[in-house]
C-alpha cells in the first residue's frame, strides 16, 4: 500500500477541476451553480459559459473584470458515507474571452447566442483534503497535468462497484490483516494513475487504503493490464478464494 494521495497538490487540483461537471461560482452580490458549463484548457485556464441574460453576464460585459471565487467539490461517485474527497477553490477575476483567443474553444460574444464565454484570471488556488487546506501557486497549477483517468474515473468506479463486487472484495487480500479487522463492506473510492483506493467501511468509521500500480500508468489503455496485475497479486497470496467478510 502507498499514500492515498501520492500526487502533488497541483496535480490533484488539476484533476479535480478537469473531472468536475459542476462548480459554484461566487462574485460580489452573485452566486450560481454551473452544470456542464466550464472547461479547463491545456494551459490551465478555466472558462465558463454564462447565460447572456444573467446579471453576472451583464456585469462582466459592462465592467470587463469582476472578482470571483470558484469552488469545486470532489465527490466520490460510489455509495460511501463520507463522500467528499476534496475541494478546490480558485480565486481571481472574470473577464470576457477575447476575440481570437480560442485555442480549442470558440469565444462567444453577446448577441451570437445565449451564452457569454468568460475566463478566470487566477490569483490564488487552494486544495482542501481531510480538513487540511494547502495553497498552490497558480503557475504550478497551470503547469500540472491532470490524471489520465480523470474523465473516466467516475464511470470506472461505478462499474467496478456495481458489476464486480467480488473482485473488489478479493483485492482486500492485499490489505494488511490488522486493517481488515471489523470491516463490514468494501467500496472502490478512487482510481488514478497510481492505483485503486478502497474504502474499508466499519460499523463506525472507515479506513482508506491504496493498492498501487507498478509502474504508474501513463495512458487509460494501460488500466486493464494494471488491474489484472493486482488480481494476480491476490492469487499469489495463496489464500483461499472464499470471502473473509462477515
Amino acid at each position: 500500500m502507498s499514500n492515498t494521495y501520492p500526487e502533488t497538490s497541483a496535480q490533484r487540483l488539476r484533476t479535480i477541476v478537469a473531472a468536475a461537471t459542476s462548480l459554484e461560482l461566487r462574485t460580489p452580490g452573485h452566486r450560481a451553480d454551473l452544470i456542464n458549463r466550464h472547461t479547463l484548457d491545456p494551459s490551465g485556464r478555466v472558462r465558463m459559459d454564462l447565460p447572456i441574460g444573467s446579471r453576472l453576464a451583464t456585469d462582466i460585459t459592462r465592467q470587463r473584470e469582476v472578482a470571483a471565487v470558484i469552488e469545486i467539490t470532489d465527490v466520490a461517485p460510489t455509495p460511501v458515507r463520507e463522500r467528499v474527497r476534496g475541494r478546490a477553490t480558485l480565486s481571481g477575476w472574470l473577464t470576457p474571452v477575447a476575440p481570437g483567443d480560442t485555442e480549442d474553444l470558440t469565444p462567444v460574444a453577446p448577441g451570437d447566442n445565449e451564452d457569454l464565454s468568460v475566463e478566470l484570471d487566477l490569483a490564488a488556488v487552494e486544495l482542501s483534503i481531510d480538513g487540511v487546506t494547502t495553497t498552490v501557486d497558480p503557475d504550478d497549477f497551470a503547469a500540472a497535468e491532470p490524471d489520465p483517468l480523470a474523465a473516466e474515473e467516475a464511470d470506472l468506479l461505478c462499474h467496478l462497484d456495481r458489476h464486480h463486487p467480488r473482485t473488489v472484495e478479493s483485492l482486500c487480500r492485499l490489505v494488511a490483516p490488522r486493517h481488515r479487522y471489523g470491516v463490514r463492506w468494501v467500496v472502490p473510492l478512487r482510481l488514478d494513475r497510481h492505483g485503486l483506493v478502497l474504502r474499508l467501511e466499519r460499523v463506525s468509521g472507515h479506513r482508506d487504503v491504496r493498492l498501487g500500480f507498478t509502474p504508474a500508468l501513463r495512458h487509460p489503455e494501460e488500466l486493464r493490464e494494471r488491474m489484472s496485475a493486482l488480481v494476480e497479486r491476490c492469487a499469489a497470496c495463496g489464500r483461499r478464494s472464499r470471502t473473509w467478510l462477515s
